[in-house]
């Protein structure tokens, strides 16, 4: 496996739907676009952002085939192939190889959940083999599956029993939890920082790459935010890590950040349409409030977007 595979930002992008819920393939060509103006070097698809627990696996196979088909390799994509079922995830494994994706990664199980470090890492042997030899990660976000299992375990265990295992999208707060396992993955494993909110910490301790959902509208504040860091200019990058956390206070006083997200993008030329329920849809009143607080700290000028009218 090829070290230190993924590097910068990497994009969390939400998955387009029309007004019916249906997938709107169609705007995700437009969509790439946008990642590439901004400088974002991949997309995580079909993960938490992109509402993939509430997709089928055919909607799953037909978006990361279009991912793939758009970037044309401008982008590197990671499609989310996690789920509750193995056998599942063993045929959007094997179908993510097929339609030419550059990594898969997936999040526990979250119903039936394992116990251990081992329990976790046979359910992923057979999906991770799969996968044929290209990179496997495993997405630890604990808030939204219930499963807290010590990471720095993950990767003792893991890096035995899973030979295409790449390391860690580590969507968490536990700083001293990053830090170790970031001494233990040293130069063989990446840790993947899931945290927009607080990037500035990740750098801090060593991480070379993100992914996020705020990346997909307001890349430029986090790249500033990263040269200024890697020139020691951390006034600047905590007033960008600043901002971050201000959006991210907007969006969540607006519904969160999967809907309110969603709402952003139309704001800027890419109509990503609702998401699926239980997450309701935002009333144009609930949409006009959200552009008026963004408006309030200065979100187009500082994400260098201009405001787009819905048509």
């Amino acid at each position: 496996m090829e070290n230190f595979f993924l590097t910068g930002l990497i994009a969390a992008p939400f998955t387009p739907m029309n007004p019916d819920g249906t997938i709107n393939l169609d705007m995700i060509s437009s969509y790439a676009d946008l990642l590439i103006e901004q400088g974002v070097s991949g997309a995580f698809i079909c993960g938490t952002t992109g509402e993939g627990a509430a997709m089928s696996i055919s909607e799953k196979k037909a978006v990361i085939e279009e991912w793939v088909h758009c970037s044309k390799g401008r982008l590197k994509i990671i499609a989310h192939i996690g789920g509750l079922c193995q056998s599942e995830s063993i045929e959007l494994a094997a179908h993510s190889v097929k339609a030419g994706v550059d990594a898969v990664a997936a999040m526990s199980p979250y119903f039936y959940k394992p116990l251990s470090a081992e329990d976790l890492t046979l359910f992923f042997i057979p999906v991770a083999a799969e996968a044929n030899g290209i990179p496997f990660y495993y997405y630890h976000i604990p808030s939204m599956t219930g499963v807290d299992l010590p990471v720095y375990e993950i990767l003792k265990v893991a890096e035995k029993m899973i030979p295409n295992f790449a390391g860690v999208k580590f969507t968490h707060s536990n700083m001293m939890e990053l830090q170790q396992c970031m001494k233990i993955s040293e130069e063989r494993y990446e840790i993947l920082f899931g945290s927009d909110e607080i990037l500035l910490c990740g750098l801090s301790f060593g991480v070379t790459s993100a992914v996020g959902s705020t990346y997909n509208y307001m890349a430029s504040i986090y790249l500033d935010l990263i040269e200024a860091f890697n020139s020691n200019d951390f006034t600047t990058a905590r007033a960008n890590q600043l901002f971050s956390v201000e959006v991210v206070e907007v969006l969540n006083r607006n519904g969160g950040p999967l809907s309110a997200g969603k709402a952003i993008m139309e704001m800027i030329g890419i109509d990503c349409g609702p998401c699926r329920l239980p997450i309701r849809k935002m009333t144009k009143a609930e949409k006009a409030s959200l552009r008026q607080e963004l408006l309030n700290i200065g979100f187009f000028e500082e994400s260098k977007h201009e405001f787009v009218e819905a048509r």
